[in-house]
């Protein structure tokens, strides 16, 4: 058995190679090239354990179980990283993306075959939905195709009501993308939060957003699909219970409908996406509908179908939570420390001062001279960093700290040791204060807004308590909850995060105030 990788940005996918045998004649077998077709995988993998027990008396056998091994994990049809058909792009290309190259390898590997067998199957494609399978006389299963409606209705609603139907694949296939999509998001999410090296997050953080604007486009298109296949549906069969008198079921349709609005209307903000909320609360809407339409004409193999499809429509969870990362800053604190040893030297000199775009981190000035200084200046301590301000002065800092609190210490430690005017300075989104010599900035204060129309929750209050214990929660006005004041703003950042994570869908901001 050998591996294949097929890598492209930093992801990748694998398939397997299974070889028996050697010589002439050569049959190769494929399966799982539509990662939801599963029943050819199982073949496949039965194959091989024939044939290790079994070697071929002549001739080469050759079995790739699971040419879409991404595919295959997500159970979908289409490639989680691409959206492509594989089966759609062969021979493929290798300066293509991971679907194309993925194509041209395996047309490659199996360019040598006599026989090739590729396996698939009617699939499973995780969510329900009616499919047109076969006839049963005059009744099928797929309520649409029964000659009934092509018979009743007018031209133009029986080719809407077709038309609408065969949406119906689609609608499941963004769904089925959203959904892989999301659980990806979801791992994303987690090593985001993990991640200690500041590129690592980077990278996770791009592909987060990249993967979340991938499900925005398949909310935006499934919802259009799927606007268009519940009005053109539902005027079909609204059409025939109509003609036929039928008030219970269109009374019956009326409520379910105003009960889905009102649970989405309920929900609306509170999970990844309404558009897949509005989907799964309708779609039970329309089936149900459809059911009590399939029954009332005698349709019993769509009945029965149908309410195949409802059972599975009851087991699916798709409030799936909203997902919200808030870009992280990676800032290098470090608290002073002494060396007799020196830290710097020619050949390690001291670095400039990295001043951070986004984020607050305070440090100590040593000393502002007019020409660069000697290591021996600053007494050993260390880690130290240096700045040329705009009056070509050059400014030395020690440490990096989190929060004033710490920042004040290291101040103490460094009077200890002799340093006359050590003071606390502090960058703010790339904005410089002297705290020791600016009297305004000593009078700053923040505090953190909460915009609700509602009252805040109880783990919202508790997240609050969590980190800013002591801090009064207060309400002003309809909408507007504060917490606060801090002196530190890295304190209100931290505070305003934790009720971030807690209910993402609420407004926060840390707001500067002066006292």
């Amino acid at each position: 058995m050998k591996t294949v990788t097929i890598e492209e940005y930093g992801v990748n996918t694998q398939y397997d190679v299974y070889t028996f045998g050697s010589g002439e004649p050569r049959i190769t077998f494929t399966a799982g090239i539509h990662g939801n077709e599963v029943s050819g995988i199982y073949v496949a993998q039965r194959l091989i354990g024939h044939f290790i027990k079994n070697p071929p008396v002549k001739g080469t056998v050759k079995i790739i179980p699971t040419v879409n091994a991404a595919a295959m994990r997500c159970m979908q049809r289409r490639s989680p990283f691409d959206a492509v058909d594989l089966n759609r792009v062969f021979p493929g290309n290798e300066s293509g993306s991971i679907s194309h190259k993925l194509a041209a390898s395996i047309y490659k590997e199996t360019a040598d075959a006599d026989i090739l067998v590729d396996l698939h199957c009617c699939g499973q494609h995780g969510l329900p939905y009616i499919l047109s399978v076969y006839s049963e006389s005059s009744k099928v299963r797929n309520l649409v195709s029964n000659p009934y409606f092509r018979e009743q209705l007018p031209e133009a609603d029986y080719a809407a009501l077709v038309e609408a139907q065969r949406l119906e694949l689609d609608a499941v296939d963004y769904v089925n993308r959203y959904f892989a999509n999301y659980g990806t998001i979801s791992e994303l999410a987690e090593a985001y939060a993990a991640a200690q090296a500041e590129a690592d997050a980077a990278e996770i953080y791009d592909k987060y957003k990249t993967l979340q604007g991938f499900n925005r486009v398949l909310a935006d298109s499934l919802s259009d699909a799927w606007n268009y296949i519940f009005d053109n549906k539902s005027y079909a069969y609204g059409y025939l219970m109509d003609k036929l008198g039928r008030d219970a079921i269109l009374s019956r349709e009326e409520e379910r409908l105003s009960e889905a609005a009102r649970q989405l209307s309920e929900l609306r903000g509170e999970t990844a996406s309404d558009a897949v909320t509005d989907y799964f609360l309708r779609k039970k809407v329309l089936v149900g509908y459809e059911t009590s339409v399939a029954d009332m004409l005698g349709l019993t193999s769509a009945r029965d179908s149908l309410r195949g499809v409802m059972a599975q429509l009851e087991g699916i969870d798709f409030r799936l939570p909203r997902i919200d990362v808030a870009e992280r800053y990676f800032l290098d604190y470090d608290s002073v420390s002494f060396s007799s040893t020196p830290k710097y030297s020619y050949q390690h000199p001291i670095p400039e001062c990295k001043v951070y775009e986004h984020g607050t981190i305070y440090r100590i000035l040593l000393g502002t001279f007019n020409t660069k200084r000697a290591v021996s200046t600053f007494r050993g301590a260390y880690p130290l960093s240096y700045l040329v301000n705009d009056d070509r002065k050059w400014c030395y800092y020690a440490g990096g700290f989190a929060t004033r609190e710490e920042a004040e210490a290291a101040q103490k430690l460094l009077k200890a040791r002799g340093f006359v005017r050590p003071e606390i300075v502090v960058w703010t989104d790339g904005e410089y204060r002297n705290l020791s010599k600016d009297p305004e900035a000593q009078h700053i204060a923040y505090r953190v807004e909460i915009v609700s129309s509602e009252a805040l929750s109880d783990a919202v209050k508790a997240a609050i308590t969590d980190t800013a214990e002591g801090c009064e929660l207060s309400r002003v006005g309809q909408q507007l909850f504060v917490v606060g004041t801090f002196d530190d703003k890295a304190v209100a950042d931290r505070v305003a995060a934790a009720v971030t994570q807690t209910d993402p869908a609420l407004e926060i901001k840390v707001a500067e105030i002066a006292e």
